[in-house]
């Protein structure tokens, strides 16, 4: 059965991917230090964001950085690179999972600093760690359908705020062990912006195409994980059980649907830890070759891991190879698409 979750786009292309660093290294050995008193009096030892989760560090935006305002260099980038007139721009959709405020949406902000048109239609659009993905499609069935010439997806996220919460509340003399394990996945978080111009392939014939993918769901999942901006709750095991279940499921409908992917050349995962890539790759058959790695460096972006694995990755990818864009999002949900570049 094909219905809602195949998708098959035919006159959109990538045009522009990039990503923007946020400045501050922070080590995984500084949130040891903040937290070695309560790793002694829990009797759990030291070092496992890096030894176990595989996360050595990740990056922090300044304080005063705004959200939208991170998302807006990786936009402002994107334009840049793609060569294109903003004022042609029909779409801007801000994916971010961290968000300074409830409304006004994101969007706007960032259409604001960019100039973009008043005639550029622009929304927030969130799906935990897939919305990237997901305003992908979205924007290539605009533009198939001839509504716009060109997208743009922008994503910002900060973990600075949560991290550091989280560490004060787990480094008092009434945490938990339950509450450490529990809140541990926040510790995996990362910071930085990313960005994607999308236009029509006849009009862009060097552009990357988008050919489409599969989606499937796992609603009855919804509680296995979820976080505000002070933290984030996660039954990691659980999540991970239940995430590889799903992804398997979409990837099984992949194949009965016509998608060949055991032949293709690059896989870009999101990336949560070294634990979950390494079983993502081996639950769905890829090559671990074929998947370059963020998040030792930069930890878990969110919905900004893809596009920032692909914008770090795409030098190395041939014009003609072919490239998986695929996660899992808390929820669950997950999502697999295909670029041929």
């Amino acid at each position: 059965m094909h219905g809602n979750a195949t998708l098959r786009h035919t006159n959109t292309s990538v045009l522009s991917v990039t990503a923007v660093d946020a400045p501050e290294v922070v080590p995984s050995s500084v949130f040891d230090d903040r937290l070695a008193e309560t790793y002694e009096r829990l009797g759990v030892r030291a070092g496992l964001l890096e030894e176990v989760a595989g996360i050595k560090e990740r990056r922090w935006w300044d304080a005063e950085m705004s959200f939208a305002d991170a998302a807006a260099l990786a936009g402002e980038t994107a334009l840049a690179e793609a060569g294109i007139d903003r004022q042609e721009v029909g779409l801007l959709v801000d994916t971010s999972v961290s968000r300074d405020h409830l409304e006004p949406s994101a969007a706007v902000a960032v259409h604001h600093s960019l100039g973009l048109s008043t005639a550029c239609i622009n929304f927030d659009l969130a799906n935990a760690c897939l919305g990237f993905v997901n305003a992908m499609s979205l924007a290539a069935y605009m533009i198939d359908a001839g509504q716009i010439e060109y997208a743009l997806i922008v994503d910002g996220e900060g973990s600075r705020r949560p991290q550091e919460t989280t560490l004060d509340r787990l480094a008092g003399p009434d945490a938990t062990k339950a509450q450490l394990f529990g809140e541990f996945a926040t510790l995996t978080l990362g910071s930085g912006s990313a960005a994607m111009v999308l236009g029509r392939s006849d009009a862009h014939p060097d552009g990357h195409r988008l050919l489409g993918g599969e989606a499937r769901t796992g609603s009855q999942h919804h509680q296995l994980c979820y976080g505000d901006l002070d933290r984030m709750w996660t039954d990691t095991a659980g999540l991970l059980e239940a995430g590889l279940a799903v992804a398997d499921e979409t990837w099984a409908a992949a194949a009965r649907n016509g998608w060949e992917w055991s032949t293709v050349e690059h896989f870009i995962m999101h990336q949560v830890s070294a634990v979950h890539t390494m079983m993502m790759q081996k639950q769905l058959g890829i090559d671990p070759e074929k998947a370059p790695l963020t998040f030792p460096t930069y930890g878990n972006i969110g919905p900004g891991s893809i596009p920032t694995t692909l914008a770090k990755h795409q030098h190395n990818i041939t014009p003609g190879e072919r490239v998986i864009l695929t996660g899992i999002g808390s929820g669950i949900n997950t999502t697999a698409v295909e670029l041929l570049w």
